[in-house]
């Protein structure tokens, strides 16, 4: 059995309203473009937040320069190495939360 990708889950924050202005979508691009491996979600449990995943071997600060060229924004890690997460609502990467 091959490992599990992991990631890392950084959220993205800012006065401006971004969950409605084709964000993913330019993050998803600029991916793309970079080739880099990229997940984007709006964030259900948090206002106004965008948060992105990123293999947890990639060096965010490519991606970080592109959203601050966009517009002003706090970008955090909040979660490290996690296998195939869900970025709507953190609590959901709770393995000990399921059962099977």
């Amino acid at each position: 059995m091959d490992e599990l990708l992991q990631w890392d889950v950084y959220e993205i924050q800012s006065e401006k309203k971004i969950t409605f202005m084709m964000f993913r979508g330019r993050i998803r691009k600029f991916g793309l473009e970079n080739e880099m491996n990229i997940l984007t979600e709006n964030a259900h449990d948090k206002e106004n937040t965008v948060r992105f995943a990123i293999l947890e071997s990639e060096d965010v600060g490519k991606i970080s320069s592109f959203i601050q060229n966009i517009f002003p924004s706090k970008i955090v890690k909040v979660l490290d190495s996690v296998p195939n997460p869900v970025l709507s609502k953190l609590k959901v990467n709770k393995e000990e939360r399921y059962t099977i």
